[in-house]
């Protein structure tokens, strides 16, 4: 990378455009060429209907669309309307609000913006944040943009499931050397691997936290649960049964939550979500709110207006709201349908997969993950290949597409491995 000209060292950027994009876009050069049918775009994790459109549910973009222009076009309070404050409570939590502890929420726009405000406002600049070795890239990008960084532990044990080892192993270790401890655990329906933390693991994560506090009263752990994908998790709301479990434990332990509205309300692009405190006492909620508040002034001022109101609108109306959840119903069901096509005959063909639970995305471990990706886009299928193996997003692919990519896939690996032996 060349020399700083004019901005600070640690501010000079590689350019070009995010690996996703950039072949997402060349995905959408070759639907444009071909046609649909000829192309399996597995890239951005957007549901998409089987003709490649973008999904958008009628009952949110009505309801947008029909609100007084002044509350679409006004300006938000600085933590967020009151209104969408108490009804993104009861949206991240349905009927599995915690009954003991102090809960409080600010506004952000979409996770993205609940993960930089725990980032910023849970670490120290130098800190490390702890992450699975699989995960969303962001958060490697939010940490370095802010002045920190990830150290990653293991998602997974030899038996594919939550590496509680070395989860301990990794917490300990940051305790150790830093004092404080922000643990990021994006569940249920993890990016990219579609894995689900199980009520049984969370017994143990929390039986864990709460003995290394009780240790330690100094130090400091922080839980963030980044829930961008949980309105397409479990059956109803029984993926939120874990969040009665996360309250309750020693008064150095506070729990966050990152929700989006982006992924269960089709919102993507209005940037619509809340950072969601569950504190132990109300002097620490209150602590909480002021000070991702006052970094809401500080990065965009205030969030999208329209988009507030709008949520506010459909909880306050029970028509409307059972409009919403018909729909989101419906299409989570499409969205198992393909995942398990998909699974199935990657199971039949011997492609190996991540344990897989719910979710936009499936990963698959292999090396030369991006050389796949490449010789995959030649036969006209594009996926996202990650530092740990490939990233297919069933949310966006049809089930007949699913059905058939793993096949394709597998042929693309054996011909990049054999060229590599």
């Amino acid at each position: 990378m060349d020399k700083a000209q004019m901005v600070i060292p640690s501010s000079l950027r590689e350019g070009g455009t995010d690996p996703i994009f950039r072949i997402a876009g060349e995905a959408a050069k070759k639907t444009q060429e071909l046609g649909a049918e000829a192309v399996i775009n597995s890239t951005l994790g957007a549901l998409m209907d089987d003709e490649g459109k973008l999904v958008t549910m009628k009952s949110v973009f009505d309801t947008l669309k029909n609100l007084p222009n002044d509350l679409i076009a006004g300006y938000s309070g600085l933590a967020g309307q009151p209104d969408f404050l108490n009804d993104v409570v009861k949206a991240c939590f349905k009927d599995y609000q915690p009954e003991v502890g102090f809960i409080k929420a600010v506004a952000t726009p979409g996770g993205t913006g609940a993960v930089r405000h725990a980032f910023c406002n849970y670490t120290e600049p130098g800190d490390q944040i702890l992450i699975t070795d699989w995960y969303w890239a962001a958060y490697h990008t939010i940490a370095d943009e802010n002045r920190r960084s990830i150290v990653n532990f293991p998602l997974y044990n030899e038996k594919g499931t939550f590496n509680l080892d070395a989860y301990k192993e990794s917490m300990k270790a940051l305790l150790k050397k830093q004092g404080r401890v922000l643990s990021v655990l994006n569940t249920p329906a993890h990016n990219p691997t579609g894995y689900s933390i199980t009520d049984g693991e969370w017994d143990e994560i929390i039986a864990f936290v709460s003995e290394e506090a009780n240790n330690d009263p100094e130090c400091k752990i922080i839980l963030l649960v980044d829930l961008a994908y949980i309105d397409f998790a479990g059956e109803g709301d029984e993926a939120r049964a874990f969040m009665k479990k996360l309250t309750g434990m020693p008064h150095n332990v506070l729990t966050l939550y990152a929700f989006s509205c982006s992924k269960g309300y089709t919102m993507y692009g209005l940037r619509n979500g809340a950072i969601i405190c569950v504190a132990p006492t109300e002097s620490i909620a209150e602590e909480f709110a002021n000070a991702c508040t006052y970094s809401n002034r500080g990065s965009w001022s205030n969030g999208t207006r329209g988009a507030m109101e709008t949520i506010s609108k459909i909880y306050s109306d029970s028509e409307l709201y059972n409009q919403m959840i018909a729909e989101q119903t419906f299409y989570k069901g499409i969205l198992r349908r393909r995942a398990q096509a998909f699974c199935e005959e990657a199971q039949k063909c011997g492609l190996e997969i991540v344990t897989y639970s719910d979710g936009f995305f499936i990963s698959i471990p292999c090396e030369y993950s991006r050389e796949i990706s490449d010789r995959l886009m030649e036969k006209n299928v594009f996926i996202v290949g990650l530092a740990k193996g490939l990233r297919f997003a069933p949310c966006a692919v049809s089930e007949e597409k699913c059905r058939r990519a793993p096949a394709l896939i597998l042929e693309a690996m054996n011909e990049v491995l054999s060229e590599k032996a």
